[in-house]
């Protein structure tokens, strides 16, 4: 015979398990430190510069 489930404990469990999954996607976006965000927003600027001065006039 097949054990009954409880419906409340799966559904609490499901909406834990999407909330952990959201929060490793937060992490992964928003987790980066100031001083990490800004030296990659400067490397970024600094590269786009570059290849702006390398580009031929028509």
């Amino acid at each position: 015979m097949v054990e009954p489930i409880n419906l409340n404990k799966a559904r609490k469990a499901r909406a834990k398990a999407d909330a952990k999954a959201k929060a490793a996607q937060n992490r992964g976006l928003f987790g980066l430190a100031k001083p990490t965000k800004l030296a990659s927003q400067l490397e970024a600027e600094r590269i786009r510069r570059e290849l702006e001065a390398k580009k031929r006039e028509d």
